[in-house]
């Protein structure tokens, strides 16, 4: 299949990114529902996360030996002059802090591969989604939203998987055994410490509940900030056309301040939380110092007691603010979470049947058969929508009946918004019919798979796409595989051979982004090339030569009188006069077909199509 469309427009106004914000629902601080479901992202390396636990403890047994053998060194072998116990000692702490690099350098490691195949697998899932997306999913949803989900949304899930999740671990065996060691070594002294826990267990609840505001709301503003610039990059040509720079600027200043400010409040949070904990921690040191202190004076406890606690309560509030940043990746991984699996549960309208069956080479015969339709979810379905309650959707197409026989160009003519463009998306099954069937050679399109089916259409539109790449590549994008002869008598056919040999790289010309490096009329030569590489049975040409000039429209013109031989072909026309010579015309008006003939026919019959055309024709067009 060959297909060429245009940047699609949201079909949203300039404020749709703030707008969009308001699909944000309340999020809650964990939900097992989300959590479980982005758990199986893990399954697939349970052997790498089972070996990372593992890590994680070793590291952790290890992190709590440390402070208990400088307690060993200094009450057993410094306060007896024991040299030789003294340097047995020391080497069994160097051996553990050595221990303790190996572990965290593989723990890092594992963890990094872990989340780098997350990542790899979530955004092609995602990308792979997108794609069984139809048309008007894309349509209504802003594009930078979109990306936003795909890359940030996804970064901060990951985020969780891969570290949080072993951070959790590995900080709560650490605080578990570092009470349990503090109680079995002087539970009068332990206890005395501990009396600073309510305190950070008050603070650590107040930051959470700000935290899930705060955090929710850098999520939605990333999002909107993203999706903003990527509407208005590629609305860059309408901006300056207008000379409208101040007030985009300003709108996206706008934006760009909501975001500020919401990370600027998240950050506070944890500016003025993290300090809190360290406060806290010195809080505790200056308690085991006082009255351990004095418990030694009094030969209550010993010094190397003592000094193990020092060691002990700051290692104790490590965890404690690795956890409450936890909290906060976590509360981003829960928003994120939502919005990615709400992405990845919206089910395409148009799906293949669970029997569908692959369709065979057709010879392009098409019949509309009662064809009545309604879009679902665009903007210009929100009057049905609205007036679904009342039980009269908005319909864009009312029993719709044609037949082409296979080999026959018919031309679609209509007012603007007349159904045209959606009849041929039905025929393309861009759309399911809302009533009737569209059957291609007898089979409903309904019942195919769409890839066997469209690798049998193609379309060329008004608005001509080319991807990032080279000319040759852009002309063997529906056969990647043809060789590079196939390729250039493609470009011969549709009369685009002779400008890309004139060009410094001729095939290999790289095409820049939007093509800007080459003309509108050039780029629609590619896209036929391209249309007569992949030798559709079906053609679809939605105003292929709307955007050009005389000189290039007649080129198009004859480029495209050779892709249409032995093929059937749907024309949407403007340019009345490019269609004289289809094998049948129909004019469609408020979604219905009015009048059906050929050229001759319908000027003769003195309706809307002879209006049209006299209309044309008095205004030079």
């Amino acid at each position: 299949m060959s297909i060429s469309i245009g940047a699609a427009s949201a079909g949203m106004g300039p404020r749709s990114a703030i707008e969009d914000l308001g699909q944000y629902k309340e999020d809650r601080a964990f939900d097992p529902r989300i959590v479980a479901r982005l758990l199986t992202y893990l399954r697939p390396h349970g052997g790498r996360m089972t070996l990372a636990v593992a890590l994680v403890l070793l590291s952790s047994a290890l992190t709590l030996s440390a402070p208990y053998l400088i307690k060993i060194a200094i009450d057993e072998h410094i306060a007896r002059g024991d040299a030789v116990g003294l340097a047995r000692v020391a080497l069994v702490l160097t051996g553990v802090f050595l221990a303790i690099y190996a572990t965290t350098a593989a723990l890092q490691y594992l963890l990094s591969w872990i989340g780098q195949q997350v990542l790899t697998t979530m955004r092609a899932q995602l990308f792979r989604h997108l794609q069984t997306l139809p048309l008007g999913y894309h349509d209504t949803h802003i594009v930078g939203v979109t990306i936003s989900r795909v890359i940030n949304d996804v970064a901060v899930i990951n985020d969780l998987l891969s570290q949080g999740l072993v951070t959790f671990a590995g900080d709560a065996v650490v605080l578990v055994g570092i009470v349990a060691v503090m109680l079995s070594m002087s539970p009068r002294l332990a206890l005395i410490t501990f009396g600073v826990l309510p305190l950070m267990v008050l603070a650590t609840w107040l930051f959470a509940r700000q935290a899930q505001v705060a955090f929710r709301q850098t999520r939605a503003r990333i999002a909107a900030v993203v999706g903003d610039l990527a509407e208005n990059i590629g609305g860059m040509r309408v901006i300056q056309a207008f000379a409208q720079e101040e007030e985009t600027q300003e709108h996206f200043d706008e934006v760009n301040r909501a975001n500020r400010d919401a990370h600027i409040a998240a950050m506070t949070l944890s500016f003025i939380f993290l300090p809190t904990v360290e406060f806290l921690g010195m809080l505790a040191t200056g308690i085991v110092l006082w009255f351990g202190g004095l418990a030694v004076i009094g030969d209550e406890i010993t010094l190397g007691i003592v000094v193990a606690f020092l060691a002990y309560v700051t290692r104790f509030f490590q965890p404690i603010q690795e956890l409450s940043q936890l909290y906060t990746t976590m509360q981003a991984a829960m928003a994120g979470g939502e919005r990615v699996l709400e992405l990845l549960d919206t089910q395409p309208e148009v799906r293949d049947a669970p029997n569908a069956i692959e369709m065979p080479p057709i010879d392009g015969r098409i019949e509309l058969r009662a064809v009545s339709f309604a879009y679902r979810g665009s903007a210009a379905e929100g009057a049905a929508e609205g007036s679904a309650s009342t039980g009269s959707p908005n319909y864009v197409l009312h029993d719709v009946n044609l037949v082409i026989e296979p080999g026959q160009t018919v031309a679609l003519v209509g007012p603007t918004g007349a159904g045209k463009t959606s009849i041929a998306n039905l025929i393309a099954r861009l759309y399911d019919v809302t009533e009737g069937a569209v059957l291609i050679d007898g089979y409903d399109v309904r019942a195919v798979a769409q890839r066997s089916l469209r690798r049998q259409t193609g379309i060329v539109s008004q608005e001509p796409f080319l991807f990032a790449g080279t000319i040759r590549e852009n002309i063997a994008f529906g056969r990647p595989d043809a060789a590079a002869r196939e390729i250039e008598d493609a470009a011969r056919w549709a009369n685009a051979h002779d400008f890309i040999i004139a060009l410094p790289d001729g095939y290999d010309t790289v095409i820049q982004e939007g093509g800007v490096n080459l003309s509108v009329g050039q780029r629609q030569l590619i896209c036929i090339a391209r249309a007569i590489l992949a030798n559709p049975r079906i053609l679809i040409l939605d105003e292929a030569t709307a955007s050009v000039d005389t000189l290039t429209e007649m080129l198009i013109q004859d480029a495209l009188a050779r892709l249409l031989v032995g093929r059937t072909a749907i024309v949407i026309a403007h340019r009345l006069s490019t269609i004289r010579n289809a094998d049948l015309i129909c004019v469609v008006n408020d979604g219905r077909i009015v009048e059906r003939g050929r050229h001759e026919e319908l000027l003769a019959q003195g309706g809307l199509y002879r209006q049209l055309y006299e209309r044309q024709f008095v205004n030079g067009q």
